[in-house]
Protein backbone atom coordinates (compact mmCIF):
# COMPACT_ATOMS: atom_id res chain seq x y z
CA UNK A 1 0.00 0.00 0.00
CA UNK A 2 1.01 3.45 -0.71
CA UNK A 3 -0.38 7.55 -0.78
CA UNK A 4 0.10 9.28 -3.92
CA UNK A 5 -0.90 13.11 -3.33
CA UNK A 6 -2.95 12.30 -0.10
CA UNK A 7 -4.86 9.13 -1.88
CA UNK A 8 -3.71 5.73 -0.49
CA UNK A 9 -3.17 2.79 -3.26
CA UNK A 10 -3.06 -0.84 -2.69
CA UNK A 11 -0.91 -0.95 -5.60
CA UNK A 12 0.29 0.22 -9.10
CA UNK A 13 -2.32 -1.06 -11.31
CA UNK A 14 -5.11 1.02 -9.23
CA UNK A 15 -2.72 4.06 -9.32
CA UNK A 16 -2.86 3.60 -12.78
CA UNK A 17 -6.56 2.52 -13.40
CA UNK A 18 -7.24 5.62 -11.40
CA UNK A 19 -5.53 8.09 -14.17
CA UNK A 20 -7.18 6.38 -17.00
CA UNK A 21 -10.76 5.10 -15.68
CA UNK A 22 -12.36 8.89 -15.73
CA UNK A 23 -14.67 9.13 -18.67
CA UNK A 24 -13.02 12.84 -19.67
CA UNK A 25 -8.84 11.73 -19.01
CA UNK A 26 -9.14 8.98 -21.47
CA UNK A 27 -10.96 11.69 -24.21
CA UNK A 28 -8.47 14.49 -23.48
CA UNK A 29 -5.52 11.80 -24.12
CA UNK A 30 -7.10 10.48 -26.98
CA UNK A 31 -7.01 13.89 -28.67
CA UNK A 32 -3.99 14.80 -27.54
CA UNK A 33 -2.28 11.81 -29.09
CA UNK A 34 -2.90 13.29 -33.09
CA UNK A 35 -0.59 16.69 -31.81
CA UNK A 36 -0.81 19.51 -29.55
CA UNK A 37 -3.55 21.29 -28.87
CA UNK A 38 -5.25 24.25 -27.00
CA UNK A 39 -7.92 24.69 -24.93
CA UNK A 40 -10.75 25.81 -27.52
CA UNK A 41 -9.51 22.90 -29.95
CA UNK A 42 -9.95 20.51 -27.00
CA UNK A 43 -13.51 21.99 -25.81
CA UNK A 44 -14.49 21.63 -30.09
CA UNK A 45 -13.16 17.91 -30.08
CA UNK A 46 -15.02 16.38 -26.88
CA UNK A 47 -18.39 16.99 -27.64
CA UNK A 48 -20.54 17.10 -23.98
CA UNK A 49 -17.23 18.23 -22.06
CA UNK A 50 -18.05 21.59 -19.66
CA UNK A 51 -15.59 24.40 -19.66
CA UNK A 52 -15.23 23.21 -15.51
CA UNK A 53 -15.08 19.43 -15.74
CA UNK A 54 -12.59 20.29 -19.19
CA UNK A 55 -9.98 22.59 -16.93
CA UNK A 56 -10.58 20.18 -13.97
CA UNK A 57 -9.58 17.22 -15.94
CA UNK A 58 -6.79 19.51 -17.51
CA UNK A 59 -5.16 20.16 -13.95
CA UNK A 60 -5.05 16.76 -12.87
CA UNK A 61 -3.57 14.95 -16.13
CA UNK A 62 -1.19 17.87 -15.41
CA UNK A 63 -0.99 16.86 -11.37
CA UNK A 64 -0.68 13.08 -12.91
CA UNK A 65 2.66 14.57 -15.54
CA UNK A 66 0.73 12.82 -18.05
CA UNK A 67 0.48 16.01 -20.29
CA UNK A 68 2.52 18.90 -20.41
CA UNK A 69 1.30 22.83 -20.26
CA UNK A 70 3.43 25.40 -22.54
CA UNK A 71 2.30 28.91 -20.97
CA UNK A 72 3.44 31.55 -24.24
CA UNK A 73 3.95 35.16 -22.37
CA UNK A 74 1.46 36.70 -25.23
CA UNK A 75 -1.47 39.35 -25.31
CA UNK A 76 -3.85 37.28 -24.94
CA UNK A 77 -2.28 34.06 -23.11
CA UNK A 78 -1.74 31.56 -25.03
CA UNK A 79 -1.46 27.85 -23.76
CA UNK A 80 -1.18 24.69 -25.25
CA UNK A 81 -1.61 20.96 -24.21
CA UNK A 82 0.51 17.91 -25.02
CA UNK A 83 1.41 14.87 -23.55
CA UNK A 84 3.87 13.72 -21.77
CA UNK A 85 6.90 11.01 -22.09
CA UNK A 86 4.89 8.42 -19.57
CA UNK A 87 1.29 9.19 -21.43
CA UNK A 88 2.47 8.17 -24.62
CA UNK A 89 3.04 4.57 -22.92
CA UNK A 90 -1.09 4.73 -22.88
CA UNK A 91 -1.61 5.59 -26.74
CA UNK A 92 -1.48 1.71 -27.85
CA UNK A 93 -4.00 0.93 -25.35
CA UNK A 94 -6.33 3.59 -26.53
CA UNK A 95 -5.97 2.62 -30.15
CA UNK A 96 -7.13 -1.02 -28.89
CA UNK A 97 -9.75 0.37 -27.20
CA UNK A 98 -10.89 2.44 -30.41
CA UNK A 99 -10.10 -0.72 -32.45
CA UNK A 100 -12.55 -2.68 -29.88
CA UNK A 101 -14.94 0.08 -30.24
CA UNK A 102 -14.86 0.02 -33.54
CA UNK A 103 -15.68 -3.92 -33.71
CA UNK A 104 -18.75 -3.71 -31.63
CA UNK A 105 -20.10 -1.15 -33.42
CA UNK A 106 -20.58 -2.85 -36.36
CA UNK A 107 -21.21 -5.46 -34.85
CA UNK A 108 -24.31 -3.91 -33.20
CA UNK A 109 -25.06 -2.50 -36.46
CA UNK A 110 -25.45 -5.36 -38.12
CA UNK A 111 -27.54 -7.08 -35.52
CA UNK A 112 -29.68 -4.08 -35.35
CA UNK A 113 -28.81 -2.21 -32.25
CA UNK A 114 -27.80 0.64 -33.38
CA UNK A 115 -30.10 3.51 -34.62
CA UNK A 116 -28.72 6.60 -36.01
CA UNK A 117 -30.04 10.04 -35.24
Amino acid sequence: MFNYRGKDYACSFELALDMFSRKWNAWVLYHLSTGTKRYGELKRLIQGITQKMLTQTLRELERYELIHREVYPVVPPKVEYSLTMHSQKILPILHLIQEFGDEMFLYYQKKGSIYPK
